[in-house]
């Protein structure tokens, strides 16, 4: 349903969006357009913890039997 990805970058990045985007094409190719594709940010974080690259919270409606 909805996808939040931090991006650990120097204040000057501005392609947030580019770096999210293999997030978002992962989820499509996993369970198909119709399913996994939602509404998506993407922001800049000056520090992560353990310097992580990348982090990605994501919120899911499961469907039983589907």
């Amino acid at each position: 349903i909805k996808v939040l990805g931090m991006v650990n970058c120097v204040s000057t990045f501005e392609k947030h969006p580019y770096i999210i985007n293999g997030c978002s094409e992962l989820f499509a190719n996993v369970w198909g357009t119709d399913y996994g594709v939602g509404v998506r940010s993407a922001v800049g974080m000056g520090t992560l913890p353990d310097n992580i690259p990348v982090e990605i919270e994501a919120i899911f409606e499961l469907h039983e039997g589907a």
